[in-house]
């Protein structure tokens, strides 16, 4: 009789236990969802888009320079300046490119692309592109600096940049075109 009870109490083991693994490996949750990193590396496509874009702006090539734009993309600098709609964006890039901006050169660049799949202490998930290079500007009146530059580029689903966070130093642009 107890070699039976034995027998028994095993087998119950055995076919709760098969049944418990065959539970977990028809779950509903998605099994790939939790192997997903954070952030991860994103296509160096992005980092051609930055590269041409700082190239056309090193030409004066402004409807190059602003063809990778959205029309609602927003531009912010580190001292709380902004600029909001493509629109808006071409006008003082235009201008300044025309009417302040002699020469612009940009060198020792570093491009890191990046795809965000969990957002928690930045504004949107997604494809993001940081970007460090030193710039050169020369200015119309004879003034010029050249600083290091940190700008992050974020794309919308139609790979069209929608938002610039541009860090720079603005003293030195300012003593170099108060020059005369």
């Amino acid at each position: 009789m107890k070699n039976l009870f034995l027998i028994i109490l095993c087998a119950s083991l055995f076919i709760g236990c098969k049944k418990s693994i065959a539970m977990e490996s028809t779950s509903t949750e998605p099994v790939a969802a939790a192997n997903v990193a954070p952030v991860e590396f994103a296509d160096a496509k992005y980092s051609e888009i930055g590269k041409k874009s700082l190239k056309a702006l090193s030409k004066g090539d402004m409807d190059a320079w602003m063809a990778d734009y959205a029309d609602n993309a927003k531009y912010y600098w580190n001292a709380g300046d902004s600029l909001v709609g493509k629109s808006a964006i071409d006008k003082y890039w235009r201008d300044r490119r025309a009417n302040v901006i002699e020469t612009i050169s940009f060198s020792k660049d570093i491009w890191l692309p990046l795809k965000v799949n969990e957002k928690e202490n930045i504004p949107l998930d997604g494809y993001w592109l940081l970007a460090w290079y030193q710039v050169t500007a020369k200015y119309k009146g004879g003034g010029s600096m050249t600083q290091w530059i940190h700008t992050t580029f974020h794309f919308d689903a139609n790979d069209k940049i929608d938002m610039v966070n541009q860090y720079l130093d603005r003293v030195p642009i300012m003593a170099a075109m108060s020059k005369k």
